[in-house]
């Protein structure tokens, strides 16, 4: 799928979800029963495609969206909605594009889109749908009555399974602090990882289309899992096999990210994207932190110094046992640094193992 089509299909139900001028403009047309067909945005490419009608430029508003929309033909904005440029002309797109539908009105949707490159709204007079056409996606708006009804669920299973991380992510500090860490201890934590990503990518297109609906929505969801953002990154940093860079990094995500849900369930399907050959009993094989997990927890240690200690002791077992020493021979720890380096990594091994055992 194309990520610029993805981008483009974004930020128009943004343009179109409740609350804004626009959604209003194409509930009223719903409720008039007349159909619509309307292009977001207006350049060469688009102009080449219609035929006939007349050029308004005038300010947008639901009303006259409404009203022109009575008449036969499409109504086309300019590109961020703000003003009607033509009305009732007949779009003429190629007809050799492939198209998937088979209505007038939404052909000439699909096609228009794949040919412009701009998002088109069709408004189905029989059906009382609303379809948009993005390049080659296609998206039927809902009402949010529906959409809020799969966003509640999906807000009630990331809570079990932020639960659930939170057990296994603090598992494995301590195991980390003891090294005791087990490749299946690592992969349990990028899987949970993995799946809070996939359901909160979810719930936030909902929060996306349910617009001035979403508002308490997106709320929740930043509560549930603000400071997530770059758990994965460091874990991955901390355990991936042959890491030299940042590519390597981003193709152990990638990889994530291409494994379906039902393999995600398999905790083998993690493993080898981090580079690990398992077989047989091979996820109880042992491995060991390069530190940065930990060492991001440190306050105020810049992301630089934190590589410059990886590279300096190569394990977080050789940075627990550094002395404040060895610690400012590392470029950009001083004996403050050096400290805060020592007694905060102390006093997460002490929060790890009480939270385990007690």
């Amino acid at each position: 799928m194309d990520r610029r089509d993805e981008d483009s299909l974004r930020a128009t139900l943004a343009a179109v979800a409740p609350g804004t001028e626009l959604r209003d403009g194409l509930e009223r047309v719903l409720r008039g029963r007349t159909g619509a067909l309307v292009v977001i945005g207006y350049d060469k490419a688009v102009e080449a495609i219609c035929s006939g009608g007349f050029e308004l430029d005038v300010e947008f508003s639901s009303t006259r969206l409404r009203e022109l929309a009575k008449m036969d033909g499409a109504i086309v904005l300019d590109r961020d909605g703000s003003r009607i440029v033509r009305a009732a002309t007949q779009l003429v797109p190629d007809p050799s594009i492939e198209t998937r539908e088979s209505g007038t009105r939404h052909r000439t949707a699909e096609r228009a889109a794949k040919q412009t490159g701009h998002p088109v709204v069709s408004v189905s007079q029989s059906m009382a749908i609303v379809a948009i056409y993005v390049g080659n996606l296609r998206h039927v708006l809902e009402a949010s009555t529906a959409i809020l009804s799969r966003a509640n669920q999906a807000l009630q299973t990331l809570e079990r399974y932020k639960s659930r991380l939170d057990e296994v992510s603090s598992n494995l500090s301590a195991l980390e602090i003891e090294d005791l860490v087990t490749i299946r201890d690592v992969t349990a934590v990028l899987q949970r990882l993995e799946m809070v990503r996939r359901i909160s990518e979810e719930i936030a297109q909902y929060a996306l289309e349910l617009g001035t609906d979403g508002r308490l929505m997106s709320l929740q969801l930043e509560e549930l899992t603000g400071g997530l953002s770059n758990d994965r990154e460091l874990v991955i940093r901390d355990y991936a096999e042959h890491l030299t860079d940042d590519n390597s990094v981003q193709e152990v995500l990638g990889c994530l990210s291409s494994v379906s849900g039902g393999e995600l369930l398999d905790l083998t399907s993690a493993a080898r994207c981090l580079g690990f050959i398992v077989v047989g009993d091979g996820l109880d094989a042992s491995v060991s932190p390069r530190g940065y997990r930990l060492l991001s927890r440190i306050p105020r240690l810049p992301a630089v110094v934190i590589d410059r200690l990886v590279e300096r002791f190569g394990s977080l077992q050789a940075l627990l046992s550094a002395s404040l020493e060895d610690l400012m021979t590392v470029e950009g720890v001083g004996e403050g640094r050096a400290r805060a380096v020592r007694e905060g990594l102390s006093r997460l091994a002490e929060s790890s193992i009480l939270e385990r055992y007690v």
